[in-house]
């Protein structure tokens, strides 16, 4: 897999309690979707590269993070 590069990142427990996204964009479902799957265009400067999902799979991706705490 080529790809994240990265490996370090914030902790996503809690994730739905966070007011905004990237320090910016309200928390809503339909944000981070839009986020998880191209975060540069979402939010310009992001460093997060834009991610190869569906909109399926980032609302999937997104209603987990939502869902973390609620288990």
């Amino acid at each position: 897999m080529d790809w994240p590069r990265g490996r370090t990142g914030p902790s996503l427990r809690g994730f739905d309690d966070v007011g905004l996204i990237a320090g910016e964009l309200p928390n809503t479902p339909a944000n981070l979707a839009a986020f998880v799957r191209n975060a540069p265009l979402a939010k310009a400067g992001s460093t997060m590269p834009a991610m190869p999902l569906t909109s399926a799979e980032a609302r999937d991706v997104a209603a987990y993070l939502h869902a973390i705490d609620d288990e």
